[in-house]
């Protein structure tokens, strides 16, 4: 099937950011008394907004994190990017096929508009994703697996749900892209399959998606 959008996840689909950012979340709340491992911080938090750490911490330990949390964490993020984020491989690829392809694209990430844009200028995918087709939680009222990011998306980009591609890495992506009533594929190389079950489809190779969201062979 040929769609008419693809609909890129940031983290983990065009940069590879999750190991950083991962490690470097599981550290700061063993730091404050909520003891995480890098395993933990993938399952519960891969994908999802920053209010998600916020309301599992507190739902779990009964407190709250500290106010300065949301500053603390995205400067040990970005600081990290700056030096060694790079884009997921094949992704630079497979963004100029889709543009040689005609087939319009964008990003509708969990992160903040500041996450992207460093992670992009750093990695050299801004001259890939013009502001205008960068969409994150900080536009909606609720990040995924909420379906309201993904349907902002489609709605700026003039494109139905039912036409969309939505490329995911998390369980929580995949909820939501099916909620908004996308057809969604999983990527896996980072992922365990098992917890991408509810995609259209799975990959592992990101030179493989071309082909499912152009219906080339």
């Amino acid at each position: 099937m040929r769609y008419d959008l693809v609909v890129f996840d940031n983290d983990g689909v065009l940069v590879d950011s999750e190991p950083l950012s991962n490690t470097i979340l599981a550290g700061y709340l063993t730091e404050l008394g909520h003891p995480t491992s890098y395993e933990d911080s993938l399952r519960d938090y891969m994908g999802g907004a920053v209010h998600r750490i916020h309301d599992l911490v507190r739902e779990r330990s009964g407190r709250r994190l500290p106010a300065e949390f949301d500053e603390e964490f995205h400067g040990r993020v970005f600081e990290a990017f700056r030096r060694e984020l790079e884009p997921v491989r094949g992704v630079v690829q497979v963004l100029a096929r889709l543009r040689a392809a005609g087939l319009p694209y964008c990003v509708a990430s969990s992160g903040s508009h500041e996450r992207i844009r460093v992670g992009h200028r750093k990695t050299g995918l801004d001259a890939w994703f013009p502001e205008e087709h960068v969409f994150s939680a900080d536009d909606v009222g609720r990040g995924k697996p909420a379906p309201d990011l993904f349907l902002r998306a489609a709605e700026r980009m003039g494109v139905a749900p039912q036409r969309c591609a939505v490329v995911e890495d998390s369980p929580l992506g995949v909820e939501a892209a099916r909620a908004a009533g996308m057809d969604v594929y999983g990527f896996s190389a980072m992922t365990p399959p098992e917890r991408l079950a509810g995609a259209t489809g799975l990959f592992a190779d990101m030179g493989e998606l071309p082909r499912l969201v152009t219906g080339s062979t």
